[in-house]
């Protein structure tokens, strides 16, 4: 079961939808059992038999891959709370820290250098891997709506990197591309920040394709 830590927002709700969609049994997870529930049940006329809802820690502990999906300012007091229940598992981090600055959106500088490198040094004994930051929710909520995106996955365990890129190669339309190791996940967090300011120019919903691979 795939459980999504903070994922009643639109990132954590889409991609949960689409792995359901695709087969796998997903938790939404949320601070209180009621917002994870309601999550859920919104979800449910789509994939009723694969989507479950509840706490947080229900998530961490009834998931075998965790998907950290709260915004930035969330992360470390979630990780940390969790950690017990994290240890030894793949926890994929969608998280990209953002500015909201009267219509400009930029790139949080982050002391470790990424959110995923935080999530890392909060949790070592996981398997942290940096992947689907740049995917538009909106898109991934609508179920008809083709997906057409690589998703760039950054990580030091290569056994677990390679399941995140089979993970993401079952969305319809979306590739999984090998994005080298953790340290880069910096670079692929920031470039939402971008895409971002290039849906407000373009009133779309912008993603990344990766050519020559």
């Amino acid at each position: 079961m795939l459980g999504f830590l903070g994922g009643t927002g639109p990132e954590g709700k889409g991609l949960a939808l689409r792995f359901a969609l695709a087969g796998e049994k997903v938790f939404i997870g949320s601070r209180t059992s009621s917002r994870g529930i309601e999550a859920s049940n919104s979800l449910k006329k789509f994939s009723d038999n694969n989507i479950f809802g509840g706490t947080n820690s229900e998530a961490a502990s009834k998931s075998d891959v965790i998907v950290a999906a709260m915004p930035y300012e969330g992360q470390r007091e979630t990780l940390e709370t969790l950690k017990t229940s994290l240890t030894g598992k793949i926890v994929i981090t969608v998280v990209a820290p953002l500015i909201f600055n009267k219509g400009a959106i930029s790139a949080l500088p982050v002391k470790d250098g990424s959110a995923a490198l935080e999530a890392q040094k909060i949790l070592p004994e996981s398997r942290i891997i940096g992947a689907f930051q740049n995917i538009s929710a909106r898109d991934l909520l609508i179920p008809s709506k083709p997906i057409d995106a690589d998703v760039i996955v950054c990580g030091d365990d290569q056994d677990a990197k390679d399941y995140v890129i089979t993970l993401a190669n079952m969305i319809q339309g979306v590739r999984g591309i090998n994005g080298g190791g953790l340290k880069n996940a910096g670079y692929v967090e920031n470039l939402t920040a971008l895409l971002l300011n290039i849906n407000q120019v373009y009133k779309s919903h912008s993603s990344i394709k990766i050519s020559g691979v």
